[in-house]
């Protein structure tokens, strides 16, 4: 290459000599240089003769030298950089094109004045073997959560600002960042996940813990509280219990009179702000502008009415952040900006599930913490019921049962449906250990907490139905919040949700198994089997055999379903979901051994059993311990008492483990008893009549044209 770079710069001085227009210009150089001219023609001359021992390729090769300049190789080169350049210059017109925001704000930016400090460079990283608290919360494994739900590791939730929100929900990537913190020029916000399951026995604790974060906020800065009250009628006691406690409330705050107020300036500025709104069906404002007058806020309270229908919660929180979303900023003297914190009061899910991912995007981008004062959501169910005492004495004095939407505490059912409503072993409703799963995750991603007040609350004990006072949902057990921390839900979006679910063929087969339909077990089975002939007794067997033989077929579609799984139990990390899986499967394989032991046990009596006793004439079929009519039924048993061991003894203090030891405690076999039934009993003594023939008493004629009772309340929806 060297030889051939040469060759052409003496072939193009040459060129210039010999052309007359070039001649003085030749002349020239020559007469400046001529010793290095001379000693050039004298190193070629010697590559020359080099050249000439070659052979003919060299001869190639020298053709090739006296191309000129402009050819092919070079053409090509010029064109890839061409195209290059306008590929470079393309995309950063798209890049301008459709972030116009962003050229927006770097055009009307005005420049920096002041001299910013010397940024740190971090040279050397350090980390740590050691697994972290404060990392994994969004992690497939829950044992090592950041702020799960245990009250005991409640740090202070707090949620400065965020600039940065980014969600991928279809692999779409959407994001949404501040120009500041992009340059670097502001410090991003650690991201703090609030809590859900904080137990209380009464609305006093939770409006206690309340008032200790508003104390947190009013030391950072001035502080905008927003009460969004639920105006049904089964929240009329809960909101008079915190009408009447915001004496306390403000006492602690410090702001009740006007010497306590701060001042910015020489505009005086109260330190907390409270707004109130209500909703039902509508959303209500019920103070114009927010407002640190005590007495204002008390008549707004009190005018809220108590109405049934809809309740529409995430609305009522929308309206609530577009209305004071303004304070945020700061809006000149005398109106600095506020951290805003959104308290709601409810005891159902909302009726407007639809908005919610919305409405916590909404909070997450304005930085507004909320924390519900909500109830506890039932396991596993969308409904539960709360005793309805009637308080309106234009209505009918005294109590009912009105059911209401409290669940469930998952996105979906993670547990399989099985049992009737009046199942002889219908499980009790028990105490999830989180609130509704929307509601608990807007307290979780924007930093609040979710409260689960139940006055009946205790450990280690059944609730019986009379004990459960007013306007609470019947719950049998409650659990701790210190061991439902490990059990927390997966609060993500449905399409992350879903993604995680479906690399794992554990969750998969548990959540295609729950979508069945709801699967019946042996509801009240006939036991006794009198033998008064054998045509009437093999008749009634098979009666009896007729409703575990159209159950055999549903729940043999719900253990195929489930096996898929089992195979997988080993790499499950989530106590959650691998307690979900073992319970769902080991009550599947328990309840289809039971319908189809009992149909082979009626279907074993059929081909004729002799009594051992002469005098007996009945058999009775009573649950065992023990599977003896067929190998395969005896293994399937074995593995259900095997599945719901592991659930009894790993998640004991559960519901997972609760309801595993009550299903052991119900054996999954039967056996024949045989015994002697009267079939001529005694007839009964007839009812004596009375012996004194006292006449009726007269009719009350006066009480008679009394006013009617007032109408009883109609409570379908309260």
């Amino acid at each position: 290459m060297l030889k051939r770079l040469r060759q052409r710069f003496s072939d193009t001085r040459n060129d210039a000599t010999a052309s007359p227009d070039n001649a003085a210009i030749g002349s020239s150089v020559d007469s400046v240089d001529e010793t290095d001219t001379i000693h050039d023609e004298e190193q070629l001359e010697d590559e020359s003769e080099d050249e000439e021992t070659d052979g003919e390729d060299d001869d190639d090769e020298d053709a090739e030298e006296a191309a000129p300049w402009l050819d092919r190789d070079t053409i090509a080169f010029l064109a890839s950089m061409a195209a290059h350049v306008l590929v470079i210059v393309g995309l950063a017109s798209v890049t301008i094109v459709t972030q116009p925001d962003l050229l927006s704000v770097f055009i009307e930016s005005e420049p920096i004045t002041e001299e910013l400090a010397p940024l740190d460079i971090v040279n050397e990283i350090a980390y740590s073997e050691d697994a972290s608290d404060e990392f994994g919360a969004d992690s497939i494994g829950t044992v090592d959560m950041a702020l799960s739900t245990a009250p005991l590791l409640a740090d202070i939730s707090q949620v400065e600002t965020v600039d940065l929100d980014v969600e991928i929900p279809d692999g779409n990537v959407a994001v949404a960042a501040s120009v500041q913190q992009a340059l670097g020029l502001t410090e991003a916000p650690k991201t703090v996940r609030g809590m859900t399951g904080v137990g209380t026995t009464g609305t006093d604790g939770a409006v206690d813990r309340i008032t200790y974060e508003v104390l947190q906020s009013l030391e950072e800065r001035p502080t905008l509280v927003v009460w969004v009250f639920d105006s049904s009628i089964s929240m009329v006691k809960r909101r008079q219990e915190i009408r009447d406690r915001f004496d306390r409330i403000y006492e602690q705050l410090g702001i009740v009179q006007e010497e306590k107020r701060k001042r910015e300036g020489d505009f005086e500025v109260p330190p907390l702000l409270t707004s109130v709104m209500s909703f039902g069906s509508q959303v209500e404002v019920l103070t114009d502008e927010p407002t640190d007058d005590l007495n204002q806020i008390r008549e707004a309270i009190d005018s809220i009415g108590a109405e049934g229908g809809d309740e529409m919660v995430f609305h009522a929180v929308r309206t609530a952040i577009d209305r004071h979303k303004s304070m945020r900023q700061n809006r000149g003297p005398g109106s600095p900006a506020r951290n805003v914190m959104l308290i709601v009061v409810t005891d159902e899910r909302g009726d407007d599930l639809q908005v919610a991912e919305e409405t916590i995007k909404m909070c997450r981008f304005h930085s507004m913490p909320c924390y519900v004062l909500g109830v506890p959501s039932p396991f596993g169910r969308d409904k539960a019921y709360i005793k309805f005492v009637e308080f309106d004495p234009k209505y009918a004095q005294g109590e009912d049962w009105a059911e209401v939407d409290q669940g469930p505490e998952s996105l979906f059912p993670e547990r399989v449906k099985i049992g009737y409503a009046d199942n002889y072993m219908e499980e009790p409703v028990i105490d999830s250990g989180f609130g509704p799963y929307a509601l608990s995750k807007l307290c979780y991603e924007t930093g609040g907490i979710y409260f689960t007040i139940h006055p009946n609350r205790r450990l280690n004990s059944r609730v019986d139905r009379h004990e459960v006072e007013a306007f609470a949902s019947q719950m049998s057990y409650f659990f701790d919040p210190e061991t439902m921390e490990r059990y927390r839900p997966d609060y993500l979006t449905e399409a992350e949700y879903m993604s995680r679910v479906k690399k794992s063929p554990l969750r998969f087969a548990l959540l295609n198994a729950a979508q069945l339909s709801r699967v019946g077990t042996l509801s009240r089975p006939r036991m006794v089997f009198i033998k008064r002939d054998e045509a009437i007794f093999t008749r009634e067997l098979t009666e009896a055999q007729l409703e575990s033989a159209r159950l055999y077929p549903e729940l043999s579609e719900m253990c195929a379903v489930l096996a898929e799984g089992e195979k997988f139990r080993s790499k499950e990390t989530s106590p959650r979901w691998l307690a979900s899986f073992e319970l769902s499967y080991g009550t599947a394989i328990a309840a289809k051994v039971r319908a189809e032991s009992y149909n082979a046990m009626l279907a074993k009596a059929k081909r004729g059993m002799t009594f051992e006793k002469p005098e007996s004439n009945t058999w009775n079929l009573k649950p065992s311990d023990r599977v003896t009519v067929d190998s395969k039924l005896e293994k399937e048993a074995k593995l259900a008492k095997e599945l719901l061991q592991s659930v009894a003894d790993k998640h004991k203090g559960t519901p997972w483990g609760l309801l595993a030891q009550r299903e052991l405690n119900h054996p999954i076999g039967w056996e024949w008893t045989e015994s002697f039934t009267d079939l001529n009993p005694p007839p009964r003594p007839n009812n004596t009549p009375n012996p004194n023939n006292n006449p009726p008493p007269p009719q009350d004629d006066q009480a008679r044209m009394l006013a009617p009772p007032p109408p009883k309340r109609p409570i379908t929806k309260i």
